[in-house]
């Protein structure tokens, strides 16, 4: 009996030593498994991310967490014993990391719109792990070797459209990293892999840096020619850096810019154009250009691997342009027309400051300001006038006018506090079909520049529309970094930055729009990916906008007829400027990925590059090598900074096409096709052929000259 009791008692003894473990192996493992960045969203039009409850300290665990839960369903989908089939490999694998996915959605608002130092060392941390989470996923070979198998059997017997669309991108993508190669090759992929990682979240950072510390700081006697409102902004952001009684400039596009076109200091103008060109340059630790080379490196060296002869090649195969030589052909025809322009533009420039006896020769920091007055003196044109009838939130209301007639949407603001938002600037609407009242998602607004928000203007996804496993509802924004102005004034912006608002909210309707069932099918090919945000600019200078929409901010009176006249006449005014300083950075892209990069000098190859090019002295590239984000933060525009211009041939073709119809550019009946085959699609379906059947041919290049003002090539 004694020893009975005595094994009861060791047993109810282990019992409980083992609760204890458990307990305390789950509180260890709780803030993963319970992340919030992990969980299911809750709440309203099927659920929204809890931004204002997101943490920097919740970020590794959440995405360790979520890349490790990935990787077990993806295990468990690449070790099934049965046969593979589309539903048990390629429709399981579109299911795979729900929570990964959702925690993305955090880290990507933490590293764009709200980055802070402390963040910036987590997102240091992880580069290299995302690196070889993806590694592992293409580089499982029985996954793999189960989605060949189902690729060469669909070769004979093909799949449902969009099904053999999905397993054809899935296969290639494999396959273009690296899934073919044998283990040692693929060890060293993997490795190549995890350190550019590693390198474009530096070069991401030290960009940052020095947008976020070269700030010139201007006193009251320093501020001719700048508006009141810019002035007062300045003082605004000035107080707030803790420089009451100054003016600030910050390092960023939405600020440099006004400033080069207005101030009359020219001193001042070429500091703070320096400021802004040598973002990544300066010669210290945040300098880029052994980065660049580095990656430029890595990158050739991971596609020989796979056989390529340069970067170039790989990339482009699976875009429109099919090749580096398509894509050169294209800027080369362009380039020659563009330059000349830029001689024209600068001597109409050079015989304004002569004539005003300013004993200067035109510089790149003097080109906006004598343009401003070139612009005046030819169309009698004032960009400041201009912007006085431009104000944000009427441009809102003006885009959602324009979505109402061709997408039959409506966007209604959410009230305050009933959707979470990552910052008290970001607005919420719903959007809903006109006639049904379905509704199709939210559209998120975050339109102010700010500390630890990376520059320029963006579209994405916060959740992406797809019928599989159940209709899913978007959820979209658009970034934009307008200095704030100051308090009850009305935010008023430029002509540019109008037609840019336009193009990211082109993004955001193409996202709405998806009529896909399968999620990499939201996917897209980078260089028709523009064509649809390109294209929605043109509704921006409609007659039905301009005369509804674009009001005085202090008479609320519309735009008179005359200045909607000069605004026409002058559309392809500095066409030169603009056209050129984007060739010579898609140019520079595309160059920098053909070239040996076994002893290159990036700052060397820029300028003997340019000087080859016969580069205007006058004017820089848009992006200058070390802060070219698009191409060395990561691959997404990697030798596809083309794309940009391959779209817009696209653009002015179907541009042409609205403008003849019937109805002009609300004609029903266009409106219609485009919907249907230009946006809904995404990429469910060849660019190429989905163009074809919106426009009936192929694009011409004959229509991009013709809109930018230039001599139309002849047979």
């Amino acid at each position: 009996m004694i020893n009975q009791l005595k094994t009861r008692h060791l047993l109810l003894l282990v019992f409980s030593l083992l609760v204890i473990v458990s307990c305390k192996k789950e509180q260890e493992e709780k803030p993963m498994v319970d992340n919030l960045l992990l969980q299911d969203w809750t709440g309203p039009y099927g659920g929204v991310p809890a931004f204002d409850k997101m943490k920097v300290e919740d970020v590794k665990p959440a995405m360790l967490k979520g890349m490790e839960m990935q990787l077990e369903e993806i295990e468990a989908i690449a070790e099934n014993s049965e046969t593979p089939t589309f539903e048990n490999t390629i429709e399981a694998m579109e299911r795979a990391g729900a929570e990964l996915d959702r925690a993305f959605s955090y880290y990507g608002i933490l590293s764009s719109n709200k980055s802070t130092p402390e963040f910036r060392d987590v997102q240091s941390e992880l580069a290299p792990l995302f690196s070889e989470f993806r590694s592992k996923i293409t580089q499982n070979e029985k996954l793999f070797m189960r989605i060949k198998a189902l690729y060469d059997e669909t070769q004979v017997h093909p799949l449902e459209a969009d099904q053999q669309r999905v397993l054809n991108l899935t296969y290639k993508s494999f396959e273009m990293n690296g899934a073919n190669l044998d283990a040692a090759k693929k060890e060293r992929y993997a490795a190549i892999n995890k350190e550019l990682s590693s390198l474009y979240t530096k070069f991401s950072n030290n960009v940052l840096n020095d947008e976020e510390n070269y700030v010139s700081y201007l006193t009251e006697d320093q501020l001719g020619g700048l508006s009141e409102g810019f002035k007062k902004s300045a003082a605004q952001i000035a107080k707030d850096k803790g420089q009451e009684g100054k003016y600030a400039i910050v390092n960023t596009r939405s600020s440099m810019d006004p400033f080069l076109t207005y101030s009359t200091e020219r001193e001042l103008r070429k500091q703070v154009w320096n400021n802004y060109y040598s973002r990544g340059d300066n010669g210290d630790k945040y300098d880029n250009n052994k980065i660049i080379a580095e990656i430029l490196k890595l990158r050739r060296e991971r596609v020989e691997l796979l056989g390529y002869k340069n970067y170039a090649d790989w990339r482009l195969q699976d875009r429109m342009a099919k090749n580096p030589k398509n894509a050169m052909n294209l800027m080369e025809a362009v380039w020659p027309a563009a330059i000349a322009r830029v001689a024209e533009e600068v001597a109409d420039m050079q015989a304004i400051a002569d004539k005003n006896g300013d004993n200067i020769t035109i510089e790149p920091w003097d080109y906006r300001f004598y343009a401003e007055k070139v612009r005046k003196a030819k169309y009698d044109l004032d960009s400041d006038e201009v912007k006085q009838y431009l104000q944000l939130d009427k441009l809102t209301d003006a885009m959602f006018y324009v979505a109402g007639r061709l997408f039959n949407y409506k966007f209604t603001p959410v009230p305050d506090g009933s959707v979470p938002v990552f910052h008290e600037d970001v607005k919420v609407w719903e959007v809903t079909d006109k006639d049904s009242g379905k509704n199709i998602g939210l559209w998120y607004l975050d339109p102010y520049a700010r500390e630890g928000k990376r520059s320029g203007a963006w579209a994405t996804t916060y959740r992406s529309h797809s019928t599989f496993d159940g209709p899913k509802n978007v959820l979209a924004s658009n970034n934009s970094n307008f200095v704030k102005p100051a308090p009850g004034e009305a935010l008023l912006v430029s002509w540019d930055d109008a037609t840019t608002f336009f193009h990211e909210f082109g993004h955001a309707l193409h996202f709405f729009s998806s009529n896909v069932k399968y999620p990499t099918l939201n996917g897209g090919v980078r260089d028709y990916t523009e064509f649809q945000s390109q294209l929605l600019e043109r509704w921006l200078s409609t007659d039905e906008v301009i005369s509804q929409f674009l009001v005085h901010n202090k008479t609320a009176e519309p735009m008179p007829e005359e200045l909607v006249e000069k605004i026409k006449n002058a559309a392809t005014f500095n066409q030169g400027f603009t056209t050129t300083e984007y060739l010579a950075s898609a140019i520079m892209d595309m160059k920098l990925h053909l070239a040996d990069p076994a002893n290159i000098d990036v700052d060397t190859f820029e300028r003997e590059t340019l000087a080859e090019l016969k580069m205007p002295k006058e004017l820089p590239m848009r992006h200058r090598t070390p802060h070219f984000g698009h191409v060395f933060s990561g691959e997404g525009y990697a030798t596809a900074y083309y794309g940009y211009m391959w779209a817009d041939v696209l653009t002015s073709d179907a541009s042409e096409a609205f403008a003849k119809a019937p109805g002009g550019f609300y004609d029903e009946e266009m409106a219609d096709k485009l919907v249907k085959y230009l946006f809904a699609p995404r990429n469910s379906m060849d660019p190429a052929e989905a163009y074809r059947l919106f426009r009936g041919r192929d694009a011409k290049i004959e229509a991009l000259m013709r809109d930018r003002g230039f001599p139309v090539p002849t047979e």
